[in-house]
């Protein structure tokens, strides 16, 4: 019994010898890894030092030259100088890390353009743009701009501000990549789960099992992340993790997001088209357009004076109302007429008009229905969906005919539709009438405002009502008459559509042009011309649509809503400017000291460049409008970007 304890006591004594032969040893081993892991810090430290030397780590503006040391400085420049808020947009509009990302890659592919990121307004070069940027008014609708998943590919290579935006975030926005990196590192060996992250979360590798992930835990836990070429693989499994992660998130998301966008999309269009053809459902729009002298005076002659070309022709008439052209057609000699509209209301009346008139078609053919055997047949629904309604061969129309303008030519125009019919329906070398139509422009004096009406009212100055409307005015476009004696400039073309050539997307564009004084403005109140100044207090566009030689080579027709001709139902639009410009045709020395534009030094010439492009919204126009006033010397002075929209 003696000698075990001593035998035991010996043991115990051997094992403290070891253990602390063992501590001995780990400290030994933990001194030299950490002279180990400060020669690597060093070497590390010194490679950075002289990496930095080499490497640019400014942060570059997302629309100048410019560079900054941080993101918070950079935004706070975007902010001040190019009216862009990042941090504002990205709360207004709740835009996570990839959103965010989105939109930094779609602006900077935007600027390489000198494309407005926010209006779609292309400039000339990249100091137009600077001096076009503007504040977004509506960021909701322009949200979609970039939200598509190619703006997730770095624009820039190596572009540093779309990997540090976020870090002075909080944490739960923090960026995906670096949360889930952080995740992981942080791991507890005991039961596998990682911190931060709820037993809810999905697992690190998205194929692997459970055996796997308890493995990979494990070996966490053995310090191979001592290492850097572990490390190195940690990271690289973590990014294809997340990439997996994302991939599988954002198809599902990407997919509901479509379903959801085409639903709103189609609701939208649906919903605007019902009230589009709806309001046509009221007879007082139609007197209205029956009454326009111009406007049936010019689909007349280019129907009733062009026999040869509607003798024994299929015709095929878009959105035809009452079915007033349809019947000038038939009278003109056509031996089908294809009247298509889509209020069911005006179908109905069509039909009934075509057959009181004895000009209606039956269908059979059997002339014992009570129905004359004529011409017109007229069918209810959209031309995008004829072939739903009525057997008919594509390429087999000789005539296509329509009264499609809108407002300013463009606003709840049918142009898309009857480019779709001529593209679908018409004969190559067929007819489309009208066959082209002109976008035109001039300036207006006080006179095409309301300002002189309340500088006297009954003997009382009230013009600050005058003013104040004025000022709401260049807020948004206006639909009215302008006379010809308050044109202050000459009038220009804009832009011009071939019908029979362009293409659907060639609807929206961008032109310039340069408006001169109107030397013998009647309205000026100066009598001598030689020093006339006049002020120009926006612009007005008009529209004209020609039947041309092209197609009606017996007598080609013009239909104009220029404030030069009798006036029509359509008026002209208006675009007001937020302050008014001097202008003069005298070529005397101005004050150079003086802004070009104001009565010390007036503009010889007005320089525009004027965008119109279909809104997000179905049926509307948006119209943005950049004004340069040129002085006689050459000097010039830009106007801050308008935006209007015709809805």
């Amino acid at each position: 019994m003696d000698q075990f304890p001593k035998e035991l006591d010996r043991e115990v004594c051997n094992m403290n010898k070891i253990e602390r032969k063992e501590e001995e040893e780990e400290e030994e081993d933990e001194e030299e890894e950490e002279e180990d892991v400060q020669d690597d810090w060093d070497d590390w430290n010194a490679d950075e030092e002289e990496g930095e030397e080499g490497f640019d780590l400014n942060f570059l503006c997302l629309f100048c030259t410019s560079k900054y040391n941080d993101c918070a400085t950079l935004f706070n420049h975007c902010n001040s100088v190019h009216n862009f808020d990042f941090h504002g947009i990205r709360k207004a509009l709740g835009l996570d890390f990839y959103g965010s990302f989105k939109i930094i890659n779609y602006i900077r592919s935007q600027v390489a353009e000198n494309r407005c990121w926010s209006c779609g307004f292309l400039c000339q070069s990249s100091q137009d743009l600077q001096n076009h940027l503007h504040q977004t008014l509506n960021l909701n609708e322009i949200k979609a701009l970039w939200n598509d998943d190619k703006y997730l590919k770095p624009f820039s290579e190596d572009d540093p501000i779309l990997y540090s935006f976020a870090e002075d975030e909080e944490d739960d926005d923090i960026s995906p990549i670096t949360n889930n990196l952080q995740r992981n590192t942080d791991s507890n060996c005991g039961n596998c789960n990682v911190d931060g992250m709820n037993r809810a979360d999905p697992p690190f590798h998205i194929n692997g099992s459970k055996e796997n992930e308890m493995a990979d835990c494990s070996s966490t836990s053995h310090g191979y992340l001592n290492t850097p070429s572990n490390l190195e693989a940690v990271i690289e499994n973590t990014v294809k993790a997340t990439e997996t992660l994302k991939l599988n998130d954002k198809t599902q998301e990407d997919d509901q997001l479509k379903i959801t966008r085409r639903n709103f999309y189609s609701k939208d269009i649906k919903n605007v088209n019902e009230s589009y053809f709806g309001s046509y459902s009221s007879f007082g729009i139609h007197r209205e357009m029956l009454s326009d002298k111009v406007r049936m005076d010019a689909y007349m002659q280019a129907i009733l004076q062009n026999p040869s070309l509607f003798h024994n022709a299929a015709v095929m008439d878009v959105g035809c109302g009452t079915g007033i052209l349809s019947l000038f057609a038939a009278k003109a000699g056509a031996s089908r007429v294809i009247a298509v509209e889509a209020s069911e209301k005006m179908a109905a009346v069509a039909t009934q008009i075509a057959k009181d008139n004895g000009l209606l078609r039956n269908r059979k053919q059997t002339g014992d229905c009570g129905m004359s055997s004529g011409t017109v047949e007229v069918v209810n629904g959209m031309v995008e969906e004829l072939d739903k309604n009525i057997e008919i061969q594509p390429h087999s129309v000789d005539v296509l005919l329509s009264e499609w303008m809108g407002y300013c030519l463009l606003y709840e125009s049918m142009l898309s539709s009857v480019l779709f019919a001529r593209d679908r329906w018409l004969k190559p070398g067929g007819a489309i009438l009208p066959d082209t139509a002109t976008i035109l422009v001039a300036g207006f004096g006080i006179g095409g405002t309301s300002l002189p009406f309340w500088e006297n009212v009954y003997g009382f100055n009230m013009s600050c009502v005058g003013k104040e409307l004025v000022e709401d005015a260049a807020k948004g476009p206006i639909v009215d008459t302008v006379e010809a004696n308050d044109l202050v400039t000459s009038a220009a073309i804009l832009h011009t559509f071939d019908l029979a050539t362009m293409h659907a997307d060639e609807v929206d564009f961008t032109a310039s042009t340069e408006l001169e004084p109107n030397l013998h403005n009647p309205s000026s109140k100066s009598e001598n011309v030689e020093v006339e100044t006049s002020w120009c207090h926006g612009v007005v566009l008009w529209f004209e649509t020609g039947f041309t030689s092209r197609f009606c080579k017996e007598s080609p027709a013009v239909l104009s809503t220029s404030p030069y001709t009798p006036k029509t139902h359509w008026s002209q639009t208006i675009l007001t400017f937020r302050e008014p410009i001097a202008i003069t045709s005298s070529k005397s020395t101005t004050n150079k000291s003086a802004t070009v534009g104001s009565f010390a030094s007036p503009a010889v010439k007005v320089h525009l460049r004027l965008s119109i492009v279909r809104a997000p919204e179905h049926r509307s126009i948006d119209i943005s409008l950049e004004t340069t006033g040129i002085a006689s010397d050459g000097r010039k002075h830009h106007w801050p970007v308008q935006l209007f929209t015709l809805r």
